[in-house]
């Protein structure tokens, strides 16, 4: 187990001391998006949703969820993000709205958690918004896209 960090020698779950760790400059990207029917994603470009508008509010959602990730993840420190850039962007083929986060901190531990709490968030409250006229929405394709800074250095998917 010792190629978890956040299992001990003895298998047991443990918050990983990075104490020791100098600040560093760490960025990460994570996407996704929620499929939507053809007459969701148009109440959803018009803003005339009876809820409101529903990628402003997403937005804000993603960007209060990034800040909480620590109280919602058990084994994440918590973090003071110098920056989170939430863009929202509706697509015509498949019917869709995409979910891009960049969180980035100085700091001793990466941002990837937070980038993709974001995204889970800002899609969950579109599907609150919009569940009332489409409960079949689908998420996916949510994942880390790259990370930068840290021991471990820089990381892009494939």
């Amino acid at each position: 187990m010792n190629d978890l960090t956040h299992f001990d020698a003895s298998g047991q779950a443990h918050m990983v001391d990075v104490g020791h760790k100098p600040p560093t400059r760490r960025v990460a990207v994570a996407e996704g998006r929620i499929r939507v029917q053809a007459s969701t994603l148009e109440k959803i470009r018009q803003g005339d949703h009876r809820k409101g508008d529903v990628l402003g509010i997403a937005r804000v959602a993603a960007i209060m969820a990034s800040k909480r990730t620590a109280d919602l993840i058990p084994l994440c420190h918590p973090i003071a993000l110098s920056r989170v850039q939430v863009d929202l962007a509706p697509v015509d083929e498949p019917p869709a709205v995409y979910c891009c986060v960049t969180a980035e901190t100085t700091g001793p531990t990466g941002v990837e958690m937070e980038a993709l709490t974001a995204v889970q968030v800002a899609l969950l409250t579109i599907y609150d918004m919009c569940k009332a006229v489409d409960r079949g929405m689908v998420m996916e394709g949510i994942g880390l896209v790259s990370k930068s800074g840290g021991q471990s250095g820089d990381w892009q998917r494939a």
